[in-house]
């Protein structure tokens, strides 16, 4: 039998990459998406495609409203998105930051892996988020793995395969493992097509030019 494993899976780039490790490696996925009060819901049915797209033994959305708590551009349309951020910020936090999102979808998928019996969670969390979100930076998964190995009836891996690489480097290894990101999503804006401006565009746009390869998602412009 295969072993399970949870995927925190948000429909986009880092995540279908890591379902595509995890399938590679060979384990049964259980996806875990959470409806957390984002802007739109494109990301949602990213997320339903790509759990279909990878046969994913089970694939749970769970709905919680972190936009009362507001703090973010990406749970209020109130607040604008900010567009054509310099990818090279490291010391400037931007306002898509949502406050402790990545504790609170781990401490969500650790329940969800107990239920499992499950000993792995797979989180997509990369170097260049952590040039600009603090719950994406290697000591703060390092503190992570170390609650799920000692604060649960059994010890739990927090999988961060991406957490030293480039957005580039991603796509690349999914490029290699043949993934269709045509069923993806990636812009914070929820339209129709892609904005090809805010932060998550850029950075995806550059990955695949990076690696002499065109973006299969449809743009705006």
């Amino acid at each position: 039998m295969k072993k399970p494993a949870v995927i925190l899976l948000s429909g986009g780039l880092d995540s279908t990459t890591c379902a595509a490790i995890a399938d590679d490696a060979g384990y049964e996925m259980h996806g875990l998406t959470i409806n957390y009060g984002q802007r739109h819901n494109y990301e949602l049915k990213a997320a339903r495609a790509v759990a279909k797209q990878f046969k994913f033994k089970s694939h749970a959305i769970i709905e919680l409203d972190l936009a009362s708590f507001g703090g973010s551009s990406l749970v209020s349309d109130k607040v604008e998105i900010p567009k054509n951020r310099n990818l090279n910020t490291s010391n400037n936090i931007p306002s898509t930051y949502v406050p402790a999102r990545n504790t609170v979808f781990l401490s969500i998928a650790l329940a969800k892996a107990e239920t499992l019996n499950a000993f792995d969670i797979y989180i997509g969390v990369n170097a260049i988020d952590y040039s600009g979100y603090p719950d994406c930076r290697p000591e703060f998964l390092s503190n992570m793995n170390s609650a799920a190995q000692t604060c649960h009836t059994y010890p739990i891996n927090v999988e961060a395969p991406f957490v030293d690489l480039t957005k580039g480097e991603i796509v690349k290894i999914g490029l290699t493992l043949g993934i269709d990101y045509s069923k993806t999503w990636t812009c914070y804006e929820g339209k129709e097509r892609a904005c090809g401006q805010c932060g998550s565009c850029n950075e995806r746009l550059e990955a695949f030019a990076l690696n002499n390869s065109i973006d299969p998602l449809l743009y705006k412009n």
